[in-house]
């Protein structure tokens, strides 16, 4: 790789060379085919040595091409923008906050004076205190007058939990189970699981993804991979709570409801379009009230989300019509349909706003439904409540790529790199946002979908959480790719910013590929950080389990993940056969090989219990049980109490730990149509619930350490 490529690869962020998760960090080098893809894709010709050279003077050039940054993120302790012009020796600043209030802002030279040609670029530290916030800056050089966004960011994110120690669920909402639903959890399942939390002590509630999925195609029901992370899944919405929703309506349908409530799993293509059809009905009651108050909030809700709200429909409306006339998604539309602001496209909406209108009906309802949850928080006094959960990127296929598509790497998507798992890495055909685009942006895009995810939370979790520094991107014609770097200051900053304004607290996942330093990082910022049983063991996971008092002080744990056996399925080591069964492992040789460390594994946990002193008084351990030929007898309360008594500061418990279920809710590296992924209900209706032995002993274990 010549020296100009290597050079714009480090000025563009692209990784000419990375290291990857396995125990033995094997190095790898990027092609120069690799580098020189993401170069033109990102709008740098690199394909031959003088294309390459001109990119790089445009790269190095690029600062003095303008006046001002497009943004500028700064803490609040150091507020310094650097500006170019060609005399900079009187300059005018004022900032504007979000309330329209105006500010005349002091300032003071740092004297870093550089010149190319006849213009000078200075940096400048702002002298006058402001509060956390976004501003409109105005620069005021020579009778003109530029514009800028400066972010001011707080030292640390938002955070409450100093010296508590609270315990909540980690609940999968789609897998619900109730008496009243229809055939999946919905947002009045999520409020009455409110009211039992309060009942139990619990202050907590981690959900899955609620983003909303493809309309057309239900079976695609990864909350991972949404169309957009701005807006709701309308599957949660429950229909009868719906205020236009007749009770006539239910009748001819308790035959295909029953069937729906008790089916092993989800029917997503029976449940969704049954609810679209009845919320159709609704619309069209909705429709002939245009004077209501409810109408009226409608409104309010499609000019606060405005643009957002505006694509997401007209995305879904256009999806809908196309897909029965062309194969590929939004990709193989007309090309007069493949931008949002075509004149094509507005015809369209308003030919078809009835239809557009719906869209954005069903948006409306999940959001009034979902605030109703959130408002039975506040009534239970939930010290946290809903701790919802950030997807690291988006589908390809989707509304949010469809709308900004200048925003995104073409022709890639994210994944991860190889490993001991997936040696060749893993792609998982999600949108990978262009560094210099997104701060051109001034972050917008993300800052919407921080902000959106974090309004009705009071912690957020941030899945894969070094995308705030890099991710890992595949070309479509590639094998491989490489790492794309951002700008990690203005993220971290960004995060901390929201979360502050928005009082919510932010938990970073951070399991696989960590560049060194950067778990200080986001500690030094206010990140908790997740802690699973699991992996909370010494000799790099496998030697014996460390102890509570051993765990880290600022993290969030449970005993598993959505992604990991539950601990009967674990135990028993049906997760080996499982793998064995998918052609996870190569040989029998390799399943021997599992089986016998869970025999090791099993010893341990037991060990660690033993120490530690937690199995129930009227249930001690009978038996070593090693090798998996019965399941410890109050193992569940045990396990419970053992986390519970960690320094840190939330417990999350999963209700498949407690109720003995020996299935995976998601198989890594499999769809839906080899394993039921993101489909498997509860065994235990929610009503039944707060009654159920098993549930009631481990809220009891739970509660003698919290």
């Amino acid at each position: 790789m010549d020296t100009d490529l290597k050079k714009i690869a480090e000025k563009l962020g692209i990784a000419v060379d990375f290291s990857d998760a396995g125990l033995r960090h094997q190095n790898y080098t990027v092609s120069g085919e690799i580098v020189k893809f993401f170069a033109k894709a990102m709008g740098y010709d690199a394909d031959t040595s003088d294309k390459a050279s001109a990119s790089l003077s445009k790269l190095e050039n690029r600062r003095w091409q303008r006046t001002l940054e497009a943004i500028y993120v700064c803490n609040i302790h150091n507020l310094i923008i650097d500006v170019v012009a060609p005399d900079l020796s009187s300059i005018v600043l004022t900032a504007q906050d979000e309330k329209g209030n105006k500010i005349d802002l002091s300032y003071q030279y740092l004297g870093n004076c550089e010149q190319y040609g006849n213009l000078y670029k200075e940096s400048l530290r702002i002298t006058t205190e402001l509060e956390i916030g976004y501003y409109d800056l105005r620069v005021v050089i020579g009778g003109k007058t530029y514009t800028s966004v400066l972010a001011v960011a707080p030292d640390r994110c938002y955070n409450i939990l100093e010296d508590k120690k609270i315990w909540g669920y980690a609940l999968q909402l789609y897998s619900v189970k109730s008496k009243r639903n229809w055939g999946v959890g919905d947002f009045t399942d999520l409020k009455n699981f409110v009211k039992m939390c309060a009942q139990s002590g619990a202050d907590i509630i981690g959900l899955n993804p609620l983003n909303v999925l493809s309309h057309n195609y239900p079976e695609n029901a990864s909350p991972y991979s949404s169309i957009s992370r701005e807006f709701l899944n309308p599957i949660y919405i429950d229909i009868e709570a719906v205020p236009e929703f007749d009770s006539k309506d239910k009748e001819p349908l308790e035959g295909l409801l029953q069937e729906l409530r008790t089916s092993e799993f989800i029917e997503y293509t029976k449940v969704y379009p049954l609810k679209v059809k009845m919320l159709e009905k609704c619309f069209a009651v909705f429709q002939k009230n245009k004077n209501s108050k409810r109408y009226k909030e409608f409104l309010e809700f499609c000019d606060r989300y405005g643009a957002s709200l505006d694509n997401l429909a007209a995305f879904q409306a256009i999806y809908d019509e196309q897909t029965h006339k062309v194969w590929g998604g939004w990709r193989a539309w007309p090309k007069e349909y493949l931008s949002p602001s075509s004149p094509q496209v507005a015809k369209f909406v308003k030919q078809n706003q009835d239809k557009v209108d719906f869209f954005k009906f069903m948006q409306f309802e999940a959001w009034r439904q979902f605030s109703q949850a959130v408002a039975e928080v506040e009534n239970c006094g939930l010290k946290v409540g809903f701790y919802r959960d950030l997807a690291v990127g988006v589908g390809r296929d989707s509304a949010e790529y469809w709308s900004n598509p200048d925003l995104f790497i073409p022709d890639a998507g994210a994944g991860a790199p190889p490993d001991a798992l997936f040696p060749g890495g893993q792609k998982w055909n999600l949108g990978a946002f262009i560094p210099e685009v997104l701060k051109e942006q001034g972050y917008k895009p993300f800052r919407n979908i921080l902000r959106a995810n974090m309004q009705n939370a009071g912690a957020l979790r941030m899945d894969h959480v070094m995308s705030l520094m890099r991710l890992y991107v595949i070309p479509d014609a590639f094998d491989s790719g490489t790492y794309i770097y951002y700008n990690f200051e203005d993220m971290l900053n960004i995060v901390a910013l929201e979360s502050c304004l928005n009082k919510c607290i932010i938990v970073g996942e951070s399991i696989g590929n960590v560049p060194p330093g950067f778990i200080e990082s986001i500690e030094a910022k206010g990140f908790h950080a997740l802690s699973i049983l699991w992996t909370e063991r010494k000799d790099m996971g496998w030697g014996a389990f460390n102890q509570p008092s051993q765990y880290p002080y600022n993290a969030f744990t449970s005993v598993g993940t959505h992604d990991i056996a539950p601990l009967k399925m674990w135990w028993f080591g049906y997760d080996i056969e499982l793998n064995y069964a998918m052609g996870m492992f190569k040989s029998e040789e390799e399943r021997a090989i599992a089986y016998h460390k869970r025999e090791q594994d099993r010893s341990y946990l037991l060990a660690a219990l033993d120490e530690a002193g937690v199995w129930p008084e009227d249930k001690p351990r009978s038996g070593n049980y090693v090798y998996g030929e019965q399941y410890p007898e109050g193992i569940e309360e045990a396990v419970m109490r053992f986390m519970s008594r960690s320094n840190c500061p939330v417990f999350l418990a999963q209700l498949e730990d407690m109720l003995h279920v020996e299935k995976m809710q998601n198989l890594p590296g499999t769809d839906h149509n080899q394993h039921p992924n993101w489909r498997r209900k509860l065994p235990v209706d929610l009503e039944d619930l707060a009654q159920d032995v098993a549930y009631i002993r481990c809220v009891a274990a739970i509660r003698k350490e919290r």
